[in-house]
């Protein structure tokens, strides 16, 4: 019986404190190229998103060009997120997969257009194929969406 009144203890002191931070950032942040060292989550809720590129725009247009495909890749996913409760700040990893490395920087440029801080853990791999003959570039990436980290 002891239990019990430990539980209810438990239970009003985690609702007194609060939410805290869902994501704290590991050092060292490099806001040059968009992304940070490493992510601590804690609570929330933990959203995997699948592979996604952006071979075609919002007006049904194919993209061809290697920039807007990744822009359009992370509205994508920011819609999938929205979806979910969240937005592209909640996003703590992401593996990237271009089809030229030439494209490397130009994908640095176009991550800081979406992220200005709070980088995600990131990692940038060159593959030679891809399912779809048309994607120049494809985002994997898990989100923490909720409760926050003091």
């Amino acid at each position: 019986m002891t239990m019990k009144p430990l539980f209810i203890a438990a239970t009003i002191a985690s609702l007194l404190t609060g939410p805290a931070l869902a994501a704290h950032s590991l050092n060292p942040q490099n806001a040059q190229r968009s992304y940070g060292a490493g992510i601590v989550t804690e609570g929330g809720r933990t959203v995997w998103l699948a592979g996604m590129g952006g071979t075609v725009g919002p007006d049904g247009k194919k993209i061809t060009d290697f920039a807007e495909q990744t822009r359009q890749a992370f509205r994508n996913i920011e819609k999938v997120l929205k979806e979910a409760g969240g937005s592209l700040q909640d996003l703590v990893s992401m593996t990237v997969m271009i089809r030229n490395q030439s494209d490397g920087d130009t994908f640095v440029k176009v991550r800081g257009e979406f992220f200005k801080s709070k980088f995600p853990a990131s990692m940038l791999i060159t593959a030679k194929d891809f399912a779809n003959s048309d994607i120049l570039v494809e985002i994997q990436s898990e989100a923490v969406i909720g409760d926050r980290l003091k």
